[in-house]
C-alpha cells in the first residue's frame, strides 16, 4: 500500500454514468413491494430488480392504452383512406 495516494484527476460523482434515455431519480417503495422484486430476481437465477420494475411500470402503462401496434397501424390506414375519397 503507498503511503500517498495522488488523487489530483479523480472525478467526483457516480462511476457508471447514466444511460442515456434512462433518469436518476429517488422513489420511496413499500418495503414488501421491494423484497417481492428482489425475490423474483433471485428465483430467476439473477438479474436486476430495478429493471424489473421498470418493465412492471412500463406493462401497467400499456395496459392503461390496450390500442396494440397492429390495431393503430390498422386505425390509421383507415382514416387515410377515407380521408383520399
Amino acid at each position: 500500500m503507498e503511503a500517498k495516494y495522488d488523487f489530483s484527476h479523480g472525478k467526483r460523482g457516480a462511476i457508471d454514468p447514466t444511460p442515456s434515455g434512462k433518469t436518476r431519480i429517488t422513489i420511496r417503495l413499500d418495503d414488501d413491494v421491494l423484497a417481492w422484486f428482489r425475490q423474483s430476481v433471485h428465483l430467476a437465477g439473477g438479474g436486476n430488480y430495478q429493471t424489473l420494475i421498470n418493465e412492471a411500470l412500463r406493462q401497467y402503462i400499456q395496459e392503461q392504452n390496450p390500442e396494440s401496434l397492429e390495431d393503430t397501424l390498422r386505425r390509421v390506414v383507415r382514416e387515410e383512406l377515407d380521408r383520399a375519397h
